[in-house]
């Protein structure tokens, strides 16, 4: 059985007061019955680390609904932050969409 995704486009910037909104629409896609929520970075022109911790707060939601967290289009801003922070290797994240869809996760 192919997995429900839901996918968050967050646009601009993604700081301490989008970050309540990005978790809240997060909230409602796992409500809503979303196995996987894709976060589609490509729209982010900025993330401080209210938005990185708004993400990190997601991830530690999602896992205990126990669904998943995916990240895509990461920008450079965004790649730096989480290189600095050493964050990267606790998301799972992917070039593109397409690369996404090619991951083996939405099954056959």
């Amino acid at each position: 059985m192919r997995p429900n995704v839901t996918t968050i486009q967050p646009n601009n910037i993604l700081d301490g007061v989008t970050g309540a909104v990005f978790r809240q629409e997060v909230a409602a896609a796992v409500e809503a019955g979303a196995d996987i929520v894709l976060v589609d970075c490509q729209d982010i022109s900025f993330m401080d680390s209210s938005g990185l911790g708004a993400l990190v707060l997601a991830l530690k939601f999602i896992r205990a609904a126990e669904r998943q967290l995916v990240l895509c289009s990461l920008n450079q801003q965004v790649k730096t932050l989480f290189q600095l922070t050493e964050i990267a290797q606790v998301f799972q994240i992917y070039d593109n969409r397409q690369h996404f869809e090619q991951s083996g996760l939405l099954g056959s």
